[in-house]
């Protein structure tokens, strides 16, 4: 008996834009504290969040506030303050230490023209002041990612940090004419400073989702007189950013990423040589205060101001592996080394801490089929952890008929690697719950990209629909994933599509016999490095897979090697390492084609719908229309949809609607739903 699944377009489209609606939860931050007349204490706990806004085309943020009140060692009451309210035009914000003014980074366009950034500061009451940035010409654009971006207070509250593109000199033609109003000597003087002939020299930037970020620079705004400087003394060979102030304000400490002879992408790679410095802000002295032969990110200073704490890592290698600190939620006792969970006995699913503040820890939750929550729990102290008790601010109900369970995995004895032997793995099986009984449904497998990432026990849009239209989803975490420490992690390096190929294919082979699932109905679908493994599956193992979704997918490591903003990892993957000033050599290159999809493109038979970001860095679309190519060749029913202004993620909100729509549709045409 086959399992009921949705077909109609229309209502199809209806769950999407139900499910889409469900909001994710992207920062918080604590207010200051404070005790009232009865002795009771309280805060304030500010949340960001975003949501999907089809009718717009656009993501929208939006902010809500919930008050807690507690004695310093537990909760009390805690409950939201008002209703949410739409963050228009804000890229970055941040409170001030005592929580008395806010700054608020905000793009706007006051009238026709280009767009233009100002830097405002807000008291409790009102907009006290508003910087246009743009205007004032110090610098370029300033930055709002989460790679380089910061926007920080010093501690006395009368300077702001922040990092923004250093301004080049004007280029002109050498053919330029002088206009007759320009003559007069301020015009004659801004002209003199114009460079000739060098509009068209090409500068190289930090890749995908950082395109047009190539010289960072450091920039202090002084709120009482409103002027902005740009600091003297970082070395020409670094790109600085994730600043902050030093104890007293004297200076500023910051991650410097090395960019010569030549800058690769940094998105998702945390491998990158770069090192911790301290600028003084008196002499314009920069000193180097970690080893610089490393990779390291994400500095914090403690509450006592006595210690800064980061991450890191070897250079090069895999992109993403195991940190010197896990990143996961975590209480390290810094004298021993100890590490204690804080969600034993807690519901499982995935939990992220988002901020803590006098030992107040808010954390988000959520689970393959409920949407982001947010939780709050006093720190216990040491010995204690285990008896954290963890509130919920405002319940989020679950997606209904959605069941999951995480699926341990140990790969057979004949596909163990030699070198590292005994590395299990996991996969998440998500099944629509309605109306169990003797039923088959549908298989959608979902490796994941990276490779060296992971599925986590999340909330997920696209798999969350799937279950819901009537798919059971197999998310693969297979062997070189995160989280399984760094053997798994260095297991994968020279075995890609072979050693997660088969783990993908054991795993598929695993849960076909054990669970109620037709092996006549089995797609495969994935993005980036999932689809490079898609890619591989439908060619190594024709027989099992009906039908085929690729994102964005590797298809010839050889190939990409010379368009892609991460080199490195076409080599590294392949087992080879890498230097920027060397060549691979013929070698090289058969590796790199021995091992992609490209290699088994005559063995495809599934039908293949493409997805490609027409302005994707990482795996530039020709690879997927190489692939596109070559299928049409064979005969192989294929369709390529390419997204304008759509990068590697493919995560503009009408590109992941359309997505969604003609993915599904694809599934119910070939898998004959």
């Amino acid at each position: 008996m086959e399992s009921p699944v949705l077909r109609s377009p229309e209502e199809i489209a209806a769950l999407y834009r139900e499910l889409s609606q469900c909001p994710s939860l992207c920062s918080a931050c604590i207010g200051p504290e404070v005790t009232t007349q009865y002795g009771g204490k309280y805060c304030n706990v500010y949340t960001e969040w975003s949501q999907q806004d089809l009718e717009r085309a656009e993501n929208v943020k939006f902010c809500r506030q919930y008050l807690i009140f507690h004695d310093s060692q537990a909760i009390v009451y805690s409950g939201p303050s008002g209703t949410c309210s739409e963050i228009k035009g804000e890229l970055l914000s941040r409170e001030s230490p005592s929580g008395a003014l806010k700054a608020v980074l905000r793009k706007a366009s006051p009238g026709k023209g280009e767009e233009k950034q100002f830097l405002e500061i807000w008291d409790q009451n009102r907009k006290v002041k508003s910087i246009n940035l743009t205007v004032l010409e110090k610098h370029g654009n300033v930055y709002e990612d989460d790679q380089f971006g910061c926007l920080s207070w010093s501690h006395s509250e009368t300077h702001l940090l922040y990092v923004a593109e250093r301004k080049r000199p004007k280029a002109e033609s050498f053919f330029q004419s002088r206009a007759p109003e320009l003559s007069s000597s301020c015009a004659d003087e801004r002209r003199d400073k114009a460079v000739k002939g060098e509009q068209f020299v090409y500068h190289d930037d930090w890749g995908e989702a950082l395109v047009g970020k190539s010289i960072p620079a450091l920039c202090v705004l002084d709120l009482e007189s409103g002027n902005v400087s740009v600091l003297e003394g970082i070395p020409e060979h670094i790109s600085p950013g994730q600043a902050f102030w030093s104890p007293g304000d004297m200076g500023v400490v910051f991650i410097g990423w090395w960019h010569e002879p030549f800058r690769l992408g940094l998105r998702h790679c945390t491998n990158r040589r770069s090192a911790l410095f301290y600028v003084d802000l008196t002499g314009a002295r920069c000193e180097l205060l970690s080893d610089d032969t490393k990779a390291v990110w994400s500095p914090r200073l403690s509450p006592d101001q006595c210690r800064i704490v980061y991450l890191e890592n070897g250079v090069l290698g895999p992109h993403q592996q195991c940190s010197c600190l896990r990143m996961e939620l975590l209480v390290v006792e810094t004298l021993t080394g100890s590490v204690t969970s804080l969600t034993t006995g807690a519901p499982l699913g995935s939990w992220s801490l988002l901020t803590i503040d006098r030992d107040l820890l808010v954390a988000r939750f959520s689970t393959p089929s409920c949407p982001p929550t947010l939780k709050v729990a006093f720190l216990p102290r040491a010995g204690q952890e285990a008896q954290v008790h963890w509130v919920c601010l405002e319940d989020v109900t679950p997606v209904p008929e959605i069941s999951w369970v995480i699926r341990p995995l140990q790969p057979p004895p004949d596909q163990e690697n030699p070198k590292y032997e005994g590395i299990d793995f996991e996969a998440i099986l998500l099944q629509p719950s309605k109306g169990l009984g003797p039923r088959k449904l549908p298989l959608v497998v979902m490796p994941h990209g990276g490779p060296h990432s992971v599925c986590t026990a999340s909330w997920m849009l696209y798999p969350a629909a799937l279950c819901r239209i009537g798919f059971a989803v197999l998310l693969v975490n297979y062997r070189g994933s995160l989280g399984f420490g760094q053997d798994s992690v260095a297991s994968l390096p020279g075995h890609v599509g072979c050693q997660d190929v088969k783990d993908v294919q054991y795993c598929v082979e695993q849960v076909l016999q054990e669970e109620p699932l037709d092996s006549a109905r089995v797609a495969l679908v994935g993005g980036s490095h999932g689809g490079f493994l898609a890619c591989h599956l439908i060619g190594q193992y024709p027989g099992t897979y009906q039908a085929c979704v690729a994102r964005n997918p590797v298809v010839n490591m050889a190939s990409m090697i010379s368009g892609t903003d991460i080199p490195d990892w076409c080599l590294t993957e392949a087992g080879f390492p890498y230097a920027p000033n060397t060549l691979p050599d013929a070698f090289h290159w058969a590796e790199m084609l021995h091992k992609s999809p490209m290699q088994y493109v005559a063995q495809v038979r599934a039908p293949v719908l493409l997805l490609l970001g027409e302005e994707d860095r990482r795996v530039p679309p020709k690879q997927g229309l190489e692939y596109y190519r070559a299928l049409k060749a064979r005969g192989v029913p294929t369709r390529l949809l390419l997204y304008p202004r759509n990068s590697h993620a493919l995560s503009g909100v009408e590109a992941e609607a359309d997505g969604f729509m003609n993915m599904v549709l694809w599934l119910l045409q070939h898998l004959q739903c």
